[in-house]
């Protein structure tokens, strides 16, 4: 079972930048696309960004799109959230998933592991 644990959160003034992390505890993380995603409070948990397992593919928000840049490094089972240009509506707790499945997708349902969370908050 795979197990993913996200770090890189904290507190940043507006038009700040911060860099999550998703690690992952297997290598089968390898072979399959993640996502990260967020919810605020009161809010429902919300698609942010999603990756192919090559890396290759890549999907964005609306929102973030331009500010925000997915990656991943197989060889460290780690995938990462670039954020630039941060917001205070980016305020949120963000968390990491991995779908057992072939194509990187927006909906949560879809994301069988998921991580813990960690939290993001934009100041303005």
């Amino acid at each position: 079972q795979v197990r993913l644990v996200e770090s890189g959160g904290g507190l940043v003034q507006a038009g700040g930048s911060l860099r999550l992390s998703c690690a992952a505890s297997e290598r089968t993380f390898n072979s399959y696309p993640m996502g990260w995603f967020r919810q605020a409070p009161g809010k429902e948990r919300e698609f942010v960004a999603a990756i192919g397992w090559t890396g290759d593919s890549t999907n964005y928000a609306d929102s973030v799109k331009g500010r925000f840049t997915v990656s991943r490094d197989n060889a460290k089972n780690t995938a990462y959230l670039q954020m630039n240009n941060l917001k205070p509506e980016d305020t949120a707790v963000y968390f990491c998933a991995v779908r057992l499945g072939v194509h990187q997708v927006t909906s949560a349902r879809q994301y069988g592991y998921w991580g813990q969370g960690t939290q993001v908050t934009v100041s303005s």
